[in-house]
């Protein structure tokens, strides 16, 4: 009503949505867990001020615990050290492992990674999370 009648005199604002799926390079969610693993972190909060849902977060700490997801060195350093589970047993006669100097990682049911001496620790590691991926 441009005659200065009666009409609407305010303001409309138009909000578009983003469309599709956020794309996170592992860097940034590395970063985005390491933060949310920290003493007195809450995951709520460490998602909301990175615009990620809490879910979405929570699955990325699953996948860095289970090995799919690496954090960097300098974002784990202040955690406390972690223990597994380890059993050492005498070889038997006629064992695989016997005839080798090394160690075996049991990894799942029935799954053993026997590793000779002198293999790279970040092998292993690749090897084992590999190997879990798959048991």
């Amino acid at each position: 009503m441009a005659d200065g009648g009666e009409g609407f005199g305010g303001r409309i604002d138009v909000i578009s949505r983003t469309r599709g799926y956020r794309r996170w390079p592992d860097e940034v969610k590395a970063r985005i867990v390491a933060e949310s693993f920290q003493l007195g972190a809450r995951v709520g909060d460490v998602a909301r001020r990175h615009g990620v849902l809490p879910h979405q977060l929570s699955d990325w700490r699953r996948q860095a615990r289970a090995g799919r997801l690496a954090l960097p060195e300098e974002a784990v350093a202040d955690f406390a050290a972690a223990f597994v589970p380890l059993s050492v047993e005498p070889a038997v006669d006629g064992d695989a492992a016997a005839a080798t100097d090394g160690v075996s990682i049991e990894i799942g049911k029935g799954v053993v990674l026997r590793v000779p001496d002198g293999i790279p620790g970040a092998r292993v590691a690749e090897l084992v999370k590999a190997l879990r991926d798959l048991a």
